[in-house]
């Protein structure tokens, strides 16, 4: 296991393996086409960082009655 400081380029591809791993959860919930789920991959989608991210979801209710 290499030890070293990532670079910017394996932590921009880091992101990009998390984006396809929330991306396929999203979808085997149900919850992929959901407005907190699309949501959410454009928020890892972006070079952005926002502190009030957290809790997700923010809505619960709101996003489980978005996924029939």
């Amino acid at each position: 296991m290499n030890m070293t400081k990532p670079t910017y380029e394996e932590l921009d591809a880091k992101l990009g393996q998390a984006y396809q791993i929330i991306g396929w959860l999203l979808n085997e919930c149900g919850l992929f086409h959901t407005e907190e789920g699309q949501d959410t991959l454009t928020y890892f989608s972006r070079d952005i960082y926002d502190d009030d991210f957290l809790p997700w979801p923010k809505d619960p209710e709101r996003m489980l009655a978005g996924k029939d």
